[in-house]
Order: structure tokens, then C-alpha cells, then sequence
């Protein structure tokens, strides 16, 4: 009975109470992370003092004194390393940009080209998955780079002086006409403006009519009319009272030994571009075919009972469904795309590792704080792409009644 009771009371105390151990371990582990990142920042700070190496982040209003090949900014070898760092930052998110869009374009066609019941067409679609995704990313962006586009002839081969250009495609990059905005033209951006927010409600308004009563609305024939029309109506409003057009186009010169004007693209990016669309292309189309394939065939049968089509049944019922497993392989293949765009330095492409944790970062010698604004950037750009998708994938989501 003695032994019993002496149990009881060493089980009811702090030592053996599992909230109060539970509530310990968090303090410990929280204070050894505290500590952790104290040491190492001290003997940082500590090391640095050593070398003679400043820190702080006011070199970012000092001169670079370097030029930058592609700018979608003013900037010129007189601005601040923070300009410079902006330079790159745009330049990094233009090419994550269009690499995703030119990707999943790309992905969902040979996604659903593999499942073809077409011979010739699957074995293509097999053919460019097993190839493009099983040769490494940096090959295939020497590939575009020094094999493709760096071959083509200069300017001063395929055209004479003085020659004005819509197209050329040369070893000096894409060049095609720019367009020059002028006066009135901000009244048709307001009528797109306009024309895409009254599509948007008009679709809202279509899907409630469709829930309501069950008839359909060409959303899309008609969403696409307003878009272009009431632009096009405003341009022509516009220049009639103005007397000439609100938007001409500059066109590309040869003069000298190569082009001038016009709206030049650089190699570097069109070759940064084409690897990582292609490349990212082959997985995004492997996740669309198994999401495809994910989907019961007895809804493709249902779907031809009611007297569908192959096309209107994979467009409004196959791949809605094939959503919701496709969504989250494919963020993570949008956040691969982002971070592999960091391998532009090997063809000297301006982004953001190249310029800012290559070239700032020899010039200052500020590696701590550099290296930590490129991470922070790279870690903003995954998780406000992270967000974006899940917030995506939630709104399709399968609404259970």
C-alpha cells in the first residue's frame, strides 16, 4: 500500500507531468536556436572586424560605374549599385515570367499530345519528355546559346546600310519594331481597362445564370469580342479627333556594322528563355498526362453518352477535374523554373546573381549583406509563387454539397 501511494505521488509530480516536459523542450530547443544564431552572427561580425571588411548596407547608394547589356529601366554606368540591383531584379523576374507562361504552354500540349491516340503524335510527345528532361539544364542552355543562336550570320551579312527591318533574327539578337506611344493613346489602355474588368463580370454573371438555369452563354466568343472591339473602337475614336494615329512604330536601321533602333531582344535571354521553357516543359507535361490519367474514364464515357465531342469533353470536364492533382507538382516546378533562372551567369545573361552576387559583390566586397538580399529575393519570389498557387488551387477545389 506504502509503495503504491510513493508511485502515485512521483507520477503526479512536475518531472513526470507531459505538458510541463512538452513546455521544456520548446524552451530548449528555442534557446539552443537563439544561441546558434548568435554565435555565428557574433563570429561573423567578429572576423570581418579582423579583416578590415566594412559592413552595412550604404554601398548601395554609391556609383557602379558598370554597364548593364539589358535594362528595363533607365540606368547608366553613373547609377547607384541599388539601381543596378533593381536592373537585375526586373531582369530576373522577366525571365522567370515569360519562362513559365512559354512552359506551361508548352507542358499542357505535349501533356495531352502523349495520351493522343495518334501514333506518330504520342511517340513525338515521348520522344521530346524522355529527351529534353534527361539532359542536364546548363548543357541545354549551352545548347541555345553557342550551338543555336551565336552561329547565326551578323547584321552586316544578311543586310545592307541603311536598310530598315521588321524581322531579323542574327547573332546580335531579335530585333523588331518598337512601338512609340503618343498622345490619346492612355484613353484605349482605360477602354482594354474597361473591356477586361466588364468581361470579368460578365463571366461571373454567365457561370450564375448557368448554375440558375442550366443554359450556357458563349463567354468566351463574346469576352473575346469586348476585348478587342472596344479597344479598336477607342483607337479609331482617338485618332479621328486627334487627325493621325495614337501609336507608330520605330523600326530597326542597319547602320554601320549592326542595327539600331527598333526593340533589339539580346541572345542571352532568348537562349535563358528557350532552355528553361523547353526543359521545365518535359516534367510539366509528364504531371499533366498522369493528371489526366488520374481522372475516371467513365467520365469521358459519360461525357460521349450526352453527345460531346473528344474536345469539349476534355476542355470542360477532363482537365478541370485533372486540376486538382496537377496544381501542386506543377508550383513546384514553377519554383525549379525561378530558381534555376540563377544559371543565367554562365552565358552572362543581367540577372540577379550574375550583376548583383557577381559583379556588385567583386566590386564592394559586401558578401554578407549581398549574398543575404539574393537569398531573401529568391525566398520572397518561391513563396509569393507558393501562395499564388495554393490560393489557385483552393478555388477549384471540389465543392462538396
Amino acid at each position: 500500500m506504502a509503495l503504491k501511494a510513493e508511485a502515485n505521488k512521483a507520477a503526479g509530480s512536475v518531472l513526470y507531468d507531459p505538458r510541463y516536459r512538452s513546455i521544456f523542450y520548446q524552451v530548449a530547443a528555442l534557446a539552443l536556436v537563439v544561441w546558434v544564431g548568435w554565435f555565428l552572427t557574433d563570429n561573423t561580425l567578429t572576423n570581418m572586424e579582423q579583416r578590415g571588411i566594412q559592413s552595412g548596407f550604404d554601398f548601395l547608394n554609391t556609383t557602379a560605374g558598370f554597364g548593364i547589356i539589358q535594362s528595363l529601366i533607365p540606368y547608366s554606368e553613373t547609377s547607384t549599385y541599388g539601381r543596378a540591383f533593381l536592373v537585375s531584379l526586373i531582369n530576373t523576374i522577366l525571365v522567370a515570367g515569360v519562362g513559365v507562361l512559354l512552359a506551361t504552354v508548352i507542358g499542357f500540349v505535349v501533356g495531352v499530345a502523349r495520351l493522343s491516340h495518334n501514333w506518330l503524335i504520342s511517340k513525338l510527345a515521348t520522344v521530346y519528355i524522355e529527351t529534353f528532361r534527361n539532359i542536364p539544364l546548363l548543357l541545354q542552355i549551352f545548347f541555345w546559346y553557342h550551338a543555336v543562336l551565336k552561329p547565326l550570320p551578323a547584321p552586316r551579312a544578311i543586310l545592307e546600310r541603311g536598310e530598315v527591318v521588321t524581322f531579323s533574327l542574327n547573332n546580335r539578337g531579335l530585333y523588331l519594331p518598337r512601338p512609340v506611344f503618343d498622345t490619346g493613346f492612355d484613353i484605349i489602355l482605360i477602354a482594354l481597362a474597361v473591356a477586361i474588368a466588364g468581361t470579368i463580370f460578365l463571366s461571373k454573371w454567365a457561370s450564375k445564370r448557368q448554375m440558375a438555369t442550366g443554359a450556357q452563354f458563349p463567354i468566351f466568343r463574346t469576352g473575346l469580342a469586348i476585348i478587342v472591339g472596344l479597344p479598336l473602337i477607342a483607337f479609331g475614336l482617338v485618332a479621328l479627333v486627334e487627325g493621325g494615329s495614337p501609336m507608330h512604330f520605330d523600326y530597326p536601321v542597319m547602320r554601320g556594322f549592326q542595327l539600331s533602333g527598333g526593340m533589339p531582344i539580346i541572345p542571352e535571354f532568348i537562349a535563358l528563355v528557350l532552355a528553361l521553357s523547353v526543359y521545365t516543359a518535359a516534367f510539366i507535361a509528364e504531371i499533366v498526362r498522369a493528371g489526366i490519367e488520374s481522372v475516371s474514364h467513365g467520365q469521358t464515357e459519360a461525357a460521349h453518352a450526352l453527345g460531346l465531342r473528344n474536345g469539349p469533353t476534355l476542355r470542360l470536364i477532363i482537365i478541370p477535374q485533372a486540376l486538382r492533382v496537377i496544381i501542386p507538382p506543377l508550383t513546384s516546378q514553377y519554383l525549379n523554373l525561378t530558381k534555376n533562372s540563377s544559371l543565367a551567369t554562365a552565358i552572362a545573361y543581367p540577372d540577379l546573381v550574375s550583376v548583383f552576387a557577381g559583379t556588385t559583390l567583386n566590386q564592394t566586397g559586401q558578401a554578407l549583406e549581398i549574398i543575404m538580399i539574393t537569398m531573401a529575393v529568391y525566398l520572397s519570389l518561391s513563396l509569393m509563387t507558393s501562395t499564388f498557387m495554393n490560393w489557385y488551387n483552393a478555388k477549384i477545389a471540389l465543392v462538396e454539397r
